[in-house]
């Protein structure tokens, strides 16, 4: 019988299930009376203020699907990256809500790898209701490292020592070159066409055997018993 071969060869041409996108897990997304997120992107140097206010509306229901996205999220830590294909970087941190109720704002820093030192790439303050940040633009093939700092409440008088900031979180990732994934595409298209062409043989060679060979194959025997 040529069936079960039949069936795996279709079983081994079928393209692979499509990854279901993991929702937002509770905790990542802003509270709902935070419709928006206040930041600053500061200028470069050591100078801490400068910078015009911006607001943003949080990425509520974001979902990190491959192959458009690839997900960053070091193990048994708060701040997470989603890198998009768009050369764009997606950022998300969780706060407990009693630590939340501490923080002012957060510090953001930005920098990548070069071959001899890291270099700054952005710095931004964001207010306490900020969950996550857009950071656009990324090179492709450059390690990037991105830290984030809660700022506690300036608490007491002012002459009172203020409260010791928490240590920063930090994620790395490298972009996938874009060509790189544009080819990844393109062969997984082209191999999935050679299975249907593949598939399409069998058949054919599957119909001519019980067809037209099968009768042949029974005339001897008929004339051997008339």
């Amino acid at each position: 019988m040529r069936a079960p071969p039949l069936l795996l060869l279709l079983a081994a041409c079928a393209p692979p299930p499509c990854a279901a996108a993991a929702p937002t897990p509770p905790g990542w997304e802003p509270t709902p009376d935070a419709p928006w997120c206040p930041y600053k992107v500061l200028p470069e140097g050591p100078e801490a203020g400068g910078g015009r206010l911006c607001f943003r509306s949080p990425a509520r229901g974001f979902r990190c699907q491959a192959p458009g996205c690839a997900l960053h999220a070091p193990a048994g830590r708060s701040l997470r990256a989603s890198v998009l294909r768009n050369r764009s970087v997606l950022l998300q941190w969780r706060l407990a809500p009693a630590a939340a109720r501490r923080v002012r704002a957060f510090a953001l820093n930005c920098s990548w790898r070069g071959a001899y030192t890291r270099f700054p790439c952005e710095r931004v303050l964001l207010g306490a209701s900020c969950r996550d940040y857009l950071l656009p633009d990324v090179h492709d093939g450059v390690l990037y490292r991105l830290c984030l700092q809660p700022l506690p409440l300036r608490v007491g008088p002012a002459a009172a020592a203020p409260e010791t900031p928490e240590p920063a979180e930090c994620v790395e990732f490298t972009a996938e070159p874009a060509g790189m994934q544009d080819i990844v595409v393109a062969m997984t298209a082209v191999g999935g066409s050679i299975c249907v062409m593949l598939v399409v043989i069998c058949l054919l060679v599957a119909y001519i055997t019980e067809n037209l060979m099968r009768p042949a194959l029974a005339r001897p025997g008929l004339r051997r018993h008339p």
